[in-house]
């Protein structure tokens, strides 16, 4: 009967307010009335756990709150909190699986940040979650988070180093590799796996804290850059861009400068050079700042002056004022903003570019300060500082304008940190020549803004207004690739997982066409963690390997390919991908372990088909290259008993038996006799070895059974002379009704 709703709604009201109130030992029996009226109610079982984890009664806690999660499972506060208590407890292990378990239900959701958080949790109680690394590292890949992704996967090496799954390591230690090819510590790692060298497990580096910075964290701190940059040094973003700024800074120090008295003779001519400046009387207030400048050596005033001189189109004298505030941190943004507009007046346009790139770098570090994101910006700037120096002068021409564009406008900051990330983004994706083609493009500022609307709208959730603006980006850039990548993200947020990789697929081809196959690679290989059973995109990626000569990878796919053809129930096609594996195999000298599963992924197919001979002898190759493979052997003594072979099927048995002793496996040595035993009653060598086998463990009843059954079946045979032994072995072990045992000895002559 349901409870009375009345009763329930003040119990949990109480229960509320003494929590509110810290008293949690009332909050408690509260909350446990509701429980009362309500046996069912999820809420009120996660608030009574807060109540008794408050109050310290851990195994009580953990009690209710999996009592909630049967109540919702698809809730994850309460695993959520059970992992908690679990914690708490000191049983970390049960705690780290029990996080894994809220991120799957986060994951269900679509919320990628909590999960994330979640399997962070999960790695810092247990690190040796191989699975859970794997997916964060797949996690902060997506996100962007290179620091992080580089850092699990290096964590999967190591672990897979551990368990001596070298090639696990060294495929983990590639993936790294791709995020970033200069990493010091990713390359020293992968020489240390191809030598055979042990690795340490990745230092922290501040990567690891308790509770992660988690992906929202990532979020809320890029709009916080963001604000940062709209805002800037200033209380506004000044229209006239870094040099603006930099003026309005310069004169706020002479002002100050003055006021203190530190003018001295030069007072008068500071005051009227200022006045003059406000009122916008540019030409006079030039004339008092030269004549102050002869009485005062003043960054502030230098570039003030040198700022009026390049407004005033005396581009030339600007610049020698400009040149020497460089290197002063508040003022060198400004400083390099003004030299560059003063060499474009000139016509000087590689140089104008040179002095603006520098310009978006400086404004650019002093935005994101970050020591972990300074060397990535330094390196992005520097590299397409490298390419567009070698583009002719009317691309110069271009692109100083763009520049130009990009630091003026009261948004410019905005527009700054939003280029700065398509650029890296593009020089990822496209390489500089990518860069370079939307700086130079005819619509490159749409192109940038769109493309910065599309992440924006992307952040909030906001998928359709992403996918129109989207569209809107590839009717004036169809072929610049990042937008179309955005678009198969979309897709997949939207669960349209189909249609994200077909356009992923188009993506790749495009980088083909292009000739840039390492990036074609990374994009198909996305598409087959998405859609491991689609066979033309896997045929596609071994195409380009093969065409590239990297056998190994092109062999791993190979296997791969012909799991998905057995999935999908091709067993001949499968066969026949497996068969040319192994050939691939022993062209590239694969190790023995690649080859022999290999062999047995064939093997499986052909007993499928009862080709008995050819599967006996695939395992004996098997058996060639890993003498102790288990399976091998066990299948090897089915074959036999199946050909009507007992004796090479005993001696098969004798092998395995041999390796299961050396490994001290007694268990595994009787629980494959007994399972023989069962399927094969009549074999007296079975029968022999399980007695005998029962005997030495001290299991004598058993080891009677098994004689007293190996007895009837030699006296079956005629076998009389091996019966009265096995009797005798029955009589040494004293069995009941013994006298029986010495009568039948005595008939057959014993």
């Amino acid at each position: 009967m349901p409870g009375n709703r009345q009763a329930y709604e003040q119990a949990m009201n109480a229960g509320h307010s003494a929590a509110w109130d810290q008293d949690w030992q009332v909050a408690v029996t509260n909350y446990g009335r509701a429980i009362g009226e309500y046996p069912n109610d999820a809420e009120a079982h996660i608030h009574l756990g807060l109540g008794l984890l408050e109050i310290g009664r851990l195994d009580d806690a953990l009690k209710v709150y999996t009592r909630a999660h049967q109540l919702s499972p698809q809730d994850p506060i309460p695993l959520e909190k059970s992992a908690d208590v679990l914690e708490r407890m000191g049983r970390l292990r049960e705690a780290a699986q029990q996080f894994v378990n809220v991120a799957e239900i986060y994951l269900t959701q679509r919320d990628l940040n909590k999960a994330i958080y979640n399997w962070e949790r999960a790695t810092d109680l247990t690190p040796g979650l191989v699975p859970v690394h794997a997916k964060l590292a797949q996690a902060y890949e997506r996100i962007g988070d290179k620091k992080k992704a580089i850092h699990e996967y290096l964590a999967l090496a190591y672990n897979f180093q551990r368990t001596n799954d070298f090639d696990k390591a060294i495929k983990a230690a590639n993936r790294a590799l791709k995020i970033d090819q200069k990493n010091p510590l990713v390359l020293n790692t992968l020489r240390a796996l191809e030598s055979g060298g042990r690795i340490m497990p990745p230092q922290s580096e501040g990567i690891k804290t308790t509770g992660r910075i988690s992906a929202f964290d990532k979020d809320q701190k890029r709009a916080t850059t963001e604000q940062r940059a709209l805002t800037g040094s200033t209380q506004a973003s000044d229209p006239l861009g870094p040099l603006g700024e930099a003026i309005h800074d310069a004169l706020a120090s002479l002002a100050l400068f003055v006021m203190e008295g530190s003018a001295a003779d030069a007072t008068a001519d500071m005051l009227q050079a200022m006045e003059t400046q406000r009122q916008g009387l540019q030409d006079e207030a030039i004339a008092a700042y030269q004549r102050a400048e002869n009485r005062l050596n003043l960054p502030a005033l230098k570039l003030t002056l040198g700022g009026l001189l390049l407004y005033r189109d005396q581009p030339d004298v600007a610049i020698k004022r400009l040149e020497n505030i460089i290197g002063i941190p508040e003022l060198t943004a400004g400083a390099l903003h003004g030299i560059g507009q003063a060499y474009a007046k000139l016509g000087k346009n590689r140089q104008s570019v040179n002095y603006l790139l520098q310009t978006m770098q400086s404004v650019d570090e002093s935005i994101d300060a970050d020591s972990e994101n300074v060397s990535d910006l330094v390196g992005v700037w520097a590299e397409l500082h490298q390419g567009i120096t070698r583009e002719p002068d009317e691309v110069q021409y271009r692109i100083s304008r763009r520049l130009m564009s990009y630091l003026e406008g009261k948004e410019w900051r905005t527009r700054l940190a939003d280029t700065r990330r398509q650029i890296e983004e593009t020089v990822r994706e496209q390489g500089v020549k990518g860069v370079i083609d939307i700086l130079a493009a005819e619509r490159g500022d749409k192109l940038t803004e769109s493309v910065a609307l599309i992440d924006r709208y992307m952040r909030q959730g906001l998928y359709t207004l992403a996918m129109d603006e989207a569209h809107r980006a590839v009717e004036f850039s169809p072929l610049y690739l990042p937008v179309h990548i955005r678009m198969a993200e979309i897709m997949m947020r939207e669960q349209r997982v189909r249609q994200a990789i077909q356009k992923y697929n188009i993506v790749a081809k495009t980088f083909l066409y292009r000739g840039e196959n390492t990036r074609a690679a990374t994009i198909l290989t996305e598409v087959l963690e998405l859609a491991p059973l689609d066979v033309s995109v896997r045929e596609t990626l071994i195409g380009l390997l093969e065409n590239e000569e990297r056998w190994d990878e092109a062999l791993d796919q190979y296997i791969d390919l012909a799991d998905a053809h057995h999935q999908l129930s091709n067993f001949e096609v499968s066969r026949d991908t497996y068969a040319l594996a192994e050939r691939i195999a022993a062209k590239v000298n694969a190790s023995s372990e690649k080859v022999v599963r290999i062999k047995h992924r064939i093997a499986d197919i052909d007993l499928t088909r009862l080709d008995l001979r050819r599967v006996q002898k695939t395992y004996e190759e098997i058996i060639t290259l890993a003498p102790e493979d288990e399976r091998a052997h066990r299948l090897l003594v089915d074959l036999n008993y199946r050909q009507g072979n007992p004796v090479e099927a005993i001696r098969r048995l004798d092998k395995l038996l041999g390796i299961y002793a050396r490994q001290k496996q007694i268990t595994r040595i009787v629980q494959l006799l007994e399972e023989l035993v069962t399927v094969y009653p009549g074999d007296t060598g079975l029968r022999s070895r399980l007695a005998s086998i029962y005997k030495q463990l001290g299991r004598k009843r058993e080891a009677i059974v098994q004689l007293d059954a190996l007895g009837e079946l030699q006296l079956e045979a005629g076998l009389h002379r091996e019966a009265a032994n096995t009797i005798r072995q029955i009589i040494g072990m004293n069995p009941e009704h013994i006298e029986d045992y010495r009568e039948l000895l005595t008939q057959l002559g014993g």
